[in-house]
């Protein structure tokens, strides 16, 4: 037996303020991908942030794009989709102000990333991560964790459990025996609701969403709380302001494996913060699918304006089928650390980001995203049998 030590992950619904906002932000981008073509896509530069609060939702940030969406009606139809109908639930869609305060992106930056010279679009360092504990390559506690909140918004939507609203919160505690899970101990679940709801809702929960969810992970030894505070009603932007990459950890690997600090959403793929933080996360996943490793950490770092990466490194914490130095080298046999090689391997100029604002940019079964694929294990294992 191991040293036991326990782990608690968190995420959150697609109703929460700061969900809310990277939503927003990726459907711009989704709007500006999906209606240019030719080098008017490849030149195409988003950097969106989005703000709300009761009344009002905020849009800046840079946008350079031939195409122009309408940011206003982006902004209230993804807040419609959310399933915010008025101000008494979070936020209404057809009467909330919205501001649009956008430029055009920077030229001393855009100088640094053309298609002739495509350089990283900031400095900055990322991370991916990958374990073999779970069948999405995930840490157990936020695989749970986003589960959670998704069954939440399933049952809210289909008419299941009416009574929910769109905001919640979920976390999960596991206990480790060394590097594997071996008992789910605390669960917390907050889901906003109806007024008149508040007898059912613990009931709901524990009946509808946790025991279905834990699933195997389930026993009467499981404490669960439920709205902590006792009610939930006031949610949504109503309750708590919400901005753009505020939910990092969410987005990632609930604080098991590091973080560089940069947010995803509302960021074109020139943006190294998001593309070069997915091509991590491909390659740490490449390599425990290969069995490689039972756990892989890739990191990468980057300088505005230059292709070739800063640093690049590997750490197997000792779970490692070869030394960490000889991985390295293996890795970069197979994978091209450069943005414009990043881009064009995985495909990043599509409308394919919306989806990801929510529940997690990684181990989403539900999408077929091009950095969750394992199609590089066989040409891993040939570098190293070779």
């Amino acid at each position: 037996m191991g040293v036991q030590h326990t782990y608690a992950s968190e995420s959150v619904t697609e109703g929460h303020p700061d969900k809310v906002c990277d939503q927003v932000s990726d459907a711009i981008l989704d709007a500006i991908l999906a209606n240019n073509s030719g080098a008017d896509l490849a030149s195409a530069r988003v950097a969106c942030e989005t703000a709300v609060k009761t009344k009002d939702v905020i849009l800046l940030g840079e946008i350079t794009s031939a195409y122009q969406p309408d940011f206003e009606e982006i902004a209230r139809q993804t807040i419609r989709d959310i399933g915010y109908d008025s101000e008494a639930t979070g936020i209404d869609p057809e009467t909330c102000r919205v501001t649009t305060l956008l430029e055009r992106q920077s030229p001393d930056i855009a100088q640094g990333t053309t298609e002739q010279a495509l350089g990283a679009g900031d400095q900055g360092m990322m991370f991916g991560y990958a374990a073999s504990e779970t069948s999405t390559f995930m840490p157990l506690p936020i695989h749970l964790a986003h589960e959670l909140c998704r069954k939440l918004a399933e049952l809210r939507k289909n008419g299941t459990l009416p009574h929910l609203r769109p905001d919640g919160k979920s976390q999960v505690t596991v206990v480790y025996d060394g590097n594997k899970p071996v008992q789910v101990t605390r669960v917390v679940v907050a889901t906003q609701h109806t007024e008149d709801s508040l007898h059912r809702v613990a009931d709901d929960v524990l009946d509808y969403i946790v025991k279905p969810v834990l699933g195997e992970w389930w026993n009467n030894s499981v404490k669960v709380l439920v709205n902590g505070t006792g009610k939930f009603v006031v949610g949504g932007p109503k309750g708590d302001a919400g901005l753009t990459g505020r939910k990092i950890i969410v987005d990632t690997y609930g604080g098991m494996g590091r973080h560089g600090g940069g947010a995803f959403s509302g960021k074109d793929p020139t943006k190294v913060d998001r593309s070069a933080a997915y091509y991590a996360r491909y390659i740490a996943k490449n390599v425990v699918a290969s069995g490689l490793a039972d756990r892989c950490e890739f990191h990468l770092a980057y300088c505005i304006g230059v292709a070739e990466p800063q640093a690049i490194g590997v750490n197997t914490f000792g779970t490692g089928r070869l030394p960490d130095d000889q991985l390295i080298a293996a890795i970069l046999q197979v994978f091209d650390c450069r943005p414009g090689a990043i881009i064009g391997q995985l495909n990043l100029r599509r409308p394919i980001y919306r989806n990801t604002a929510a529940y997690g940019h990684f181990g989403r079964a539900d999408l077929d995203l091009p950095w969750e694929r394992c199609d590089k294990v066989e040409a891993l294992l040939k570098v190293v049998k070779g």
